[in-house]
């Protein structure tokens, strides 16, 4: 068939246009921003209305909608492009004499009550009305490489310490984006009945700190000691996060989260949706990181926080040494040390507090404009100020505190800083 795939350069429509692709398909990539030869452009926020689509769908056998956002920004809202586009797509699909949509929906559409599930039922009741060989599948969690939910939760898998918030009985049932991508192929099966919704995720369900454990295992990570939050505390910062635009803590996101995300029977029998349409069991939570992919996982998890905790500690140490040099440490005893290196006098006052500020500015630059050339001219004034102490106070050394050789590290960290070479963000 020729398949229409909305999204096809998202997390899922991706992994849904390589399988169609694979299964012999013709497949019309709908993206925002055309990239290939045969990409058909689209813009689920302003293709608001039938008409819109029409000359789109000639020719089009099948429609695939894998539209979707976890939190709305500036113009990408929920009600358009998780229903107000669908819709008119789902209108001209009638009206074009397109075989058959899929829909791909979210677990708890059909009664969640966030703005997230309001609007993705929107859109599957609009289709459920229409003359339409439709199926509308409806997955959990999705988990895949390129999947933004799964590297968020890699992420928090991956740290040392995991934290975990207080989510009670709540119950997880995460579906591998291929198995998703395989349900999307059979729906599209003639074969396959239509007028169908059908509730899908893996063959497993966990809390969510078994779901971070078998992260953690997949990853190659030993296992790691709990920090449990209180609900209130994420409460909180859910709604601190629903001023910050990139943030993915919000009060619906925790909602949702609370809520769980797993069939309502559960571990074998829950699946029984998703087997159907496979023709076979889908992949277990342990089974999503294979043994030839766990180095990337592994790498990109670490990736994700590693920078940003060490390019803070260097702000800390920085911001902290310019607030012992200017007002704590005793003014006599610093004008000593200065003067151990030949400055002495107003010079010295001048060198002390330049250099107080000069720190203050580098752990403010950690923070705002973190490029590798700080970590460069880091770098040469640390090693400036280790030379010239070790030439003129020798003893520093050998002192039991080490405050030389604890420069080391600090060297290190830039060096990793400097070689990660990537845009950074707070």
């Amino acid at each position: 068939m020729k398949v229409l795939v909305c999204g096809a350069s998202g997390f899922i429509g991706t992994a849904v246009a390589a399988r169609l692709a694979a299964a012999g398909h013709h497949v019309l990539r709908g993206v925002r921003h055309v990239e290939r030869a045969g990409d058909v452009a689209i813009d689920y926020g302003a293709d608001l209305q039938p008409c819109a689509w029409l000359d789109r769908l000639r020719g089009v056998d099948a429609v695939v909608n894998a539209v979707g956002i976890i939190r709305e920004n500036g113009a990408a809202s929920f009600e358009a492009l998780h229903s107000g586009a669908p819709a008119a797509l789902f209108a001209a699909c009638a009206e074009a004499g397109v075989r058959r949509v899929v829909q791909v929906s979210a677990l708890g559409a059909g009664q969640g009550d966030t703005a997230y599930f309001a609007s993705k039922r929107a859109a599957d009741e609009v289709l459920m009305s229409l003359p339409l060989e439709w199926i509308i599948l409806r997955p959990a969690l999705v988990f895949g490489r390129e999947g933004g939910s799964a590297a968020m939760f890699c992420r928090l898998a991956s740290m040392p310490l995991t934290i975990a918030p207080a989510l009670g009985a709540a119950r997880f049932q995460p579906l591998h984006v291929d198995d998703l991508a395989d349900a999307v192929v059979a729906a599209l099966d003639p074969e396959t009945p239509a007028q169908r919704v059908f509730d899908i995720a893996g063959s497993t369900a966990v809390g969510y700190e078994g779901m971070l454990a078998a992260y953690r295992s997949g990853m190659g990570f030993a296992p790691a000691p709990v920090l449990r939050v209180p609900a209130a505390l994420m409460a909180l910062a859910a709604r601190a996060g629903r001023s910050l635009p990139a943030a993915l803590l919000t009060p619906d996101n925790w909602r949702m989260l609370r809520a769980g995300s797993a069939l309502a029977q559960g571990d074998t029998a829950g699946a029984a949706a998703t087997r159907e349409l496979l023709g076979r069991a889908p992949r277990a939570v342990t089974d999503f990181i294979p043994s030839a992919e766990r180095g990337v996982f592994r790498l990109r998890a670490l990736a994700a926080w590693r920078a940003s905790l060490l390019r803070w500690t260097l702000a800390i140490v920085w911001l902290a040494t310019a607030l012992v040099s200017a007002l704590i440490y005793p003014r006599a005893g610093s004008l000593a040390l200065l003067a151990g290196v030949g400055i002495q006098g107003v010079p010295a006052v001048v060198a002390l507090y330049g250099a107080a500020a000069l720190d203050a500015a580098l752990g403010i630059a950690c923070i705002m404009r973190p490029r590798r050339a700080l970590w460069l001219a880091q770098g040469a004034l640390i090693l400036g100020y280790s030379v010239a102490i070790a030439a003129c106070l020798p003893e520093y050394l050998w002192h039991p505190f080490g405050p030389l050789l604890k420069n080391l590290p600090i060297l290190a960290i830039l060096v990793i800083l400097y070689a990660e070479e990537k845009t950074w963000t707070t």
